[in-house]
């Protein structure tokens, strides 16, 4: 026996996956995994140069780089969680397929 959907079945079928698909893309967006590891790794790396010894800071020249790598490795990966909060990814409008790069062959 076949079955038949309805043109209202289809089209919330439809609504379902688009919605689907969106927090699919705004769960993977790049800006989120990046941010999230600069986050964490700066913090490891800062912890670090907290607790650096002064052999340490002399192999270095007497610069704590532990300290500011891991400085910069945070505001690095805040800098990418802001701005996937300030402007997150939207979806491409329905019926539109993404462009492809044209290759000369």
């Amino acid at each position: 026996m076949s079955e038949f959907y309805s043109e209202k079945d289809l089209q919330r079928e439809v609504t379902e996956l688009q919605g689907k698909s969106a927090t699919a893309a705004r769960l993977f967006d790049i800006r989120r995994i990046i941010g999230g590891l600069f986050v964490v790794y700066g913090v490891i790396v800062t912890i670090a140069g907290f607790t650096a010894s002064d052999a340490d800071i002399d192999k270095a020249e007497g610069v704590n780089i532990n300290l500011w790598t891991g400085l910069g490795m945070l505001a690095l990966g805040l800098f990418f969680l802001v701005w996937l909060k300030l402007r997150p990814a939207a979806p491409a409008p329905p019926g539109v397929e993404p462009e492809n790069d044209e290759r000369v062959e």
